[in-house]
């Protein structure tokens, strides 16, 4: 009997992971101050015991406990991106075999609301076409890899029909759109020949949108920061990271902003309107 496919595990995929690591951090916090557990206690007006729980992360401290030892350490600065980790535990990064377990078209409309809601997108892509820009092709063609690639249920005709249900937020309502693909995006080939012609010509008329900002990273752009993995921010209130083993889901604030900065940086090398029209010529050019 052929073994089911098993997929390689990530440390960080589990919650007890990331409630290890608030703890850490709340534990640097107290020593910092120079303070022993039985001290802290005592500025907290708690049980030595519970101070001992929360360190060893047998207890999952409230906002208001985060706040109450960030204050007797004298570390006020510090408590909001502390609540911020402690709140995103469950939720901070998620496997895609559990995403995708019933299939893809759960994870399409599960994402619906956000972007409803969201009122400006910043999306970076070193990889593929975001999603509010795919075709129906070539949505189809990516999901179809997708769900090859992690042994999905097939429902792939669904999932690319709730992700252009959920693309229609480029249209309608008052959202604004600032995108940021590499230059490797428009020859990377998902699908046919005719396909990719088919992306492509639709990513050049989207740059008539006016919701619509789309910059190209040229090959040759002299860089300061390297490609790195596809991102979307969502407002100011959470980004969202793809790895090939999971998705992370970025609430914290210092890492908001790092994410921000990074976009920032990416934008300055980007090409647009005719210059950005002129590169993806050339990438139809190369279909033949």
């Amino acid at each position: 009997m052929t073994q089911p496919y098993e997929w390689p595990t990530f440390p960080s995929s589990s919650a007890q992971e990331a409630r290890l690591a608030v703890a850490a951090r709340l534990r640097e916090v107290m020593l910092d101050a120079g303070l022993t557990g039985q001290e802290l206690a005592a500025r907290c007006g708690w049980n030595g015991a519970k101070t001992s729980r929360v360190i060893n992360a047998r207890t999952a401290p409230s906002d208001a406990d985060i706040r109450t030892w960030c204050r007797a350490c004298g570390a006020d600065d510090q408590a909001e991106d502390l609540i911020a980790a402690n709140r995103a535990v469950d939720s901070m990064y998620v496997e895609w075999r559990r995403l995708t377990r019933t299939g893809l078209r759960r994870l399409q409309e599960s994402a619906a609301p956000l972007y409803e809601r969201t009122r400006h997108f910043r999306s970076y892509s070193s990889r593929v076409v975001p999603g509010v820009l795919q075709t129906e092709a070539y949505a189809t063609a990516l999901l179809a890899t997708v769900a090859d690639f992690r042994r999905t249920p097939n429902d792939v005709a669904d999932a690319v029909k709730a992700r252009l249900a959920r693309s229609r937020v480029v249209r309608t309502g008052h959202h604004r759109f600032a995108i940021l693909i590499e230059e490797s995006v428009l020859y990377y080939r998902l699908g046919t020949v005719e396909t990719m012609a088919e992306q492509l010509e639709h990513l050049r008329a989207a740059m008539a949108l006016p919701a619509v900002s789309l910059g190209v990273i040229p090959f040759t752009a002299q860089r300061t920061m390297w490609p790195v993995e596809t991102f979307n921010i969502f407002d100011d209130a959470e980004a969202g990271v793809e790895l090939l083993s999971a998705q992370v889901t970025v609430t914290t604030p210092s890492e908001l902003a790092l994410y921000a900065q990074a976009f920032d940086r990416l934008k300055g090398f980007a090409v647009y309107g005719s210059q950005a029209r002129a590169l993806i010529s050339r990438a139809v050019d190369s279909l033949g």
